[in-house]
């Protein structure tokens, strides 16, 4: 098995708290919207954003992968491509969970947390094939991904 570690650095057990999902199925370009669109808020503030995601009341600006990406009115931060990736907020949801557990086991105040960090990185490729007429195929790629997330115990705003 891969041993893994943490793209945050200067961990300080006392004032951080860390969670990560590794190998999931879900789209690396989702993940990273959704990454930098959580980033900075608090875990309840993170935790409404992707539960409004997943309703479909509030849409994921799409800051890097915005080429025909329809525009949404209901995008808060001044970007109006956005799209609402539901696969991808559920595995964050879950992973929140688990910053949640991780933080209570510690001690920590959970309203004083903010997620300082969330880094996405791709994972394993699979390769398979998709069979096609006249006896060829076609190659099919699956990029896994890793999904990190850093909270911090500091001031509430």
């Amino acid at each position: 098995m891969p041993q893994y570690s943490y793209a945050f650095h200067n961990f300080d057990k006392a004032r951080h708290v860390r969670a990560s999902v590794r190998e999931k199925s879900i789209s690396h370009k989702h993940s990273r919207e959704i990454a930098v669109a959580i980033s900075g808020k608090s875990i309840e503030k993170a935790r409404e954003f992707l539960e409004n995601v997943v309703a479909k009341k509030e849409a994921v600006p799409y800051r890097r992968y915005h080429n025909e990406v329809a525009h949404r009115s209901n995008i808060r931060d001044g970007f109006s491509a956005g799209r609402f990736p539901q696969k991808a907020a559920k595995e964050f949801l879950k992973l929140l969970d688990n910053l949640e557990s991780n933080a209570e086991y510690k001690g920590m105040d959970l309203d004083r947390l903010r997620i300082v960090s969330a880094v996405v990185h791709k994972g394993t490729k699979l390769k398979r094939f998709q069979p096609r007429a006249m006896g060829r195929s076609s190659p099919k790629y699956d990029t896994l991904v890793h999904v990190e997330l850093v909270a911090q115990e500091g001031t509430t705003e």
